[in-house]
């Protein structure tokens, strides 16, 4: 079942105001407790929310240089190169992608010497071929997902 209004609803405030109460949600939205609970488990259960945790900084963590990192893997290996690449803590995300290479790494640092290191570890894994790097001087949009979910929700309204 698609999301509907009050779906987005819900989705903007655990947006907007992730530590809020259920019980505060329900009041703020003007539902049941028990309503806005059952949504809560179908919106997690269909895999819209997957998950609840904090959104950490890896530039506050000592790690703020960011690089995306495209990687071909030899034909038949993208399997175990992508099992490879869970190994490696400094890949914060990997996709499977089209185009120029078979793989797509975000990858964070401490500094460019760090940065040259990680990437010689994932040339050296069995199964890369080639890896292409680029640095990311300056976030231009955050990760965000509430613009989103208000398009849908003015889509739900239609």
């Amino acid at each position: 079942m698609p999301v509907d209004e009050l779906d987005t609803r819900i989705l903007r405030l655990l947006l907007e105001q992730p530590r809020t109460s259920v019980r505060e949600y329900a009041r703020i939205l003007g539902v049941a407790r028990g309503t806005l609970q059952a949504r809560l488990d179908r919106l997690e259960r269909d895999g819209v929310i997957t998950g609840t945790a904090p959104a950490l900084s890896p530039a506050a963590l000592g790690h703020p240089v960011l690089a995306f990192v495209h990687i071909e893997v030899t034909q038949g290996h993208l399997d175990e190169v992508g099992d490879a690449l869970a190994a490696v803590p400094e890949i914060v995300e990997a996709f499977s992608i089209t185009g120029g290479g078979d793989l797509l790494a975000r990858v964070v640092a401490r500094d460019n010497a760090h940065l040259e290191d990680v990437v010689q570890n994932l040339i050296s894994m069995p199964g890369v071929v080639r890896t292409r790097t680029e640095v990311a001087l300056r976030e231009r949009v955050s990760h965000r997902m509430l613009p989103l979910v208000e398009s849908i929700g003015r889509s739900a309204r239609r």
